[in-house]
This record gives structure tokens, C-alpha cells and sequence, in this order.
């Protein structure tokens, strides 16, 4: 009996090393990353209006009339007009000062990816509309239409059939496809810089 309780207390340690103590474990769950997308793949990230795509905005600007709003935006897309992007015939067609109605046509360049030997990029057709009123200007972002591959073999898509839910995003609502993807997510930043430009011109004080 005295051997055989010398042998267990050998095997002892052993046999508590071999334990799998899973209660002294801390239960750490998998870090959730966030989707880079996730802003590009929400419902209601690419909005149509009588089925075409079309992105609005009141913005307010408290303080300021009609008039005063009219002039900060007409030389805002007046400018956008000559900057670097711009290709050509891009310009302020409607200037209704009698109505604070204002309508603007850009072509200008997007570029997905411009490295040494690489350039990847598209033509991106639009149009501005504003209506001002005292203290607001509301903002359409529609009409949008792109030209790919200009300098080779040139395709030409319409928003809708190209940026929008059913084209752009795959059913699960996880991803982008990987061609049309990345023109939903440059037309998205684009129009949320003049947006937030355009809002922010409407804040500054006089």
C-alpha cells in the first residue's frame, strides 16, 4: 500500500499538468473589425428620387438671406468650375438671382489610383441645383453619369445602372463588387466634400 501511495504522489503533478482547467480561463471573444465600407454599403448611402440617383441636402444658415446665400454659393461653384479636376465645359448655366435659383454642369476626373505607370481613373458627369431662401439653401447632387477608359476603349455608364444598390452591392450587404465598388465609394466622398464644403462656406461669419 506504501508503494502504491508513492506512486501516485509521483504522478500527481503530472496528472494535474495535464488538467485542462477551462474554468480558469477568461473568455476573451474575437475583435470585431470594422467594415472600411460600412459607410458605403448603408441602404440609404445612394438615394434615387423618381429612380434616378439623386443626393439632397438643406443646409442651414442662420442669419444670412437669400440673397447673401445665393452669392457665397455662386461663387463657391464658380470656382469649382476652374479647379485642377475639371476637364472641360464645366459651368454655372442658371444663375436666377430674381428667384435664388442657381444650376451648374461639372465634368471633371475621378481617380481610383494613380501610380507610375498607372493611372485609373474616370470621367464623372454631374449637376448642382440650389434654391436659397433666408437662413437655407437646399442642394441637389444628381444626373450622374461617368465616361471609363476614355483614353482607350470607353464605356459609358448612367449612375443608376452602375453606383446604385442592385449593381453595386452584393445581396448579403457585406461587400462592394470590386469594379463598381470603388466608383460608388469615390462618387460618395466627392459629393460629400462639396456638401460639407458648402455648408461650411454657409456657417463661416461674416
Amino acid at each position: 500500500m506504501k508503494k502504491l501511495f508513492c506512486i501516485l504522489l509521483t504522478l500527481l503533478p503530472m496528472m494535474a499538468s495535464a488538467q485542462d482547467n477551462t474554468w480558469e480561463r477568461i473568455n476573451v471573444e474575437p475583435e470585431q473589425k470594422d467594415n472600411p465600407d460600412a459607410k458605403y454599403l448603408k441602404e440609404d448611402a445612394v438615394p434615387e428620387i423618381d429612380g434616378k440617383i439623386c443626393w439632397t441636402k438643406s443646409i442651414s444658415a442662420p442669419g444670412k438671406t437669400g440673397k447673401q446665400i445665393y452669392d457665397i454659393l455662386l461663387a463657391q461653384l464658380e470656382k469649382m468650375t476652374g479647379e485642377p479636376n475639371q476637364i472641360k465645359n464645366s459651368v454655372v448655366a442658371v444663375k436666377d438671382e430674381g428667384a435664388l435659383e442657381l444650376g451648374a454642369v461639372f465634368h471633371e476626373w475621378l481617380v481610383f489610383k494613380n501610380a507610375t505607370f498607372s493611372l485609373d481613373q474616370t470621367q464623372f458627369n454631374y449637376q448642382i441645383l440650389v434654391s436659397c431662401s433666408d437662413g437655407k439653401a437646399d442642394v441637389r447632387l444628381t444626373r450622374i453619369t461617368y465616361d471609363y477608359d476614355v483614353n482607350r476603349k470607353p464605356i459609358h455608364y448612367l449612375a443608376e445602372e452602375w453606383i446604385s444598390d442592385e449593381y453595386a452591392v452584393n445581396k448579403k450587404r457585406t461587400k462592394l463588387y470590386p469594379l463598381s465598388g470603388k466608383f460608388r465609394r469615390k462618387t460618395i466622398d466627392r459629393k460629400d466634400f462639396i456638401f460639407n464644403k458648402f455648408e461650411a462656406l454657409l456657417n463661416e461669419k461674416q
